[in-house]
């Protein structure tokens, strides 16, 4: 199973540091679509992502619009993490799909109201208390990635630590 994380017009570069490391770790492909809020030359980036940034597989998009054109939703299992989603991240069943794309979008405004309404159906949430306005993105692509994973049980992720086996 192939997991994508894509980005969409990502502000803090902490936040996408922390997220290409979670890909690195994970073996997804990082989408980062543009305008970013930095240079993914900045060293706060690659700080943040420490030395994991050649163990990652990473595409630039240009706007969103050519992402979408490139990677059509009908024709992929793309879903859309927002506070506002229609269904629950983890009650969606990923065992049996080759291909998912997670979306993420801009920490101060998320993804485009237009996309969301278009794609209601596909869209996903991560259960929180309703007065708080959102988690943090590195955190949320976190959960989401995992629930991914784990439902196609960890396939080709170490399970069992060799700590104690030496």
């Amino acid at each position: 199973m192939k997991l994508n994380i894509v980005l969409v017009e990502p502000e803090i570069p902490q936040n996408t540091g922390n997220i290409a490391r979670t890909c690195a770790a994970t073996g997804a492909k990082l989408h980062l679509v543009y305008p970013l809020g930095f240079s993914i030359s900045e060293n706060s980036v690659k700080r943040a992502g420490l030395d994991y940034w050649d163990k990652l597989e990473i595409e630039e998009h240009m706007s969103f619009n050519k992402f979408l054109e490139k990677y059509i939703p009908e024709d992929n299992n793309m879903f859309f993490v927002t506070t506002k989603g229609k269904q629950i991240y983890s009650n969606i069943d990923y065992k049996s799909m080759d291909e998912v794309y997670l979306l993420f979008g801009k920490e101060t405004k998320g993804l485009p109201e237009d996309i969301l309404k278009k794609y209601l159906n596909k869209t996903i949430r991560i259960p929180m208390r309703e007065t708080l306005r959102s988690l943090n993105l590195s955190n949320s692509v976190a959960i989401a990635a995992y629930e991914v994973l784990r439902q196609q049980s960890f396939n080709n992720l170490q399970e069992i630590s060799e700590y104690f086996e030496k």
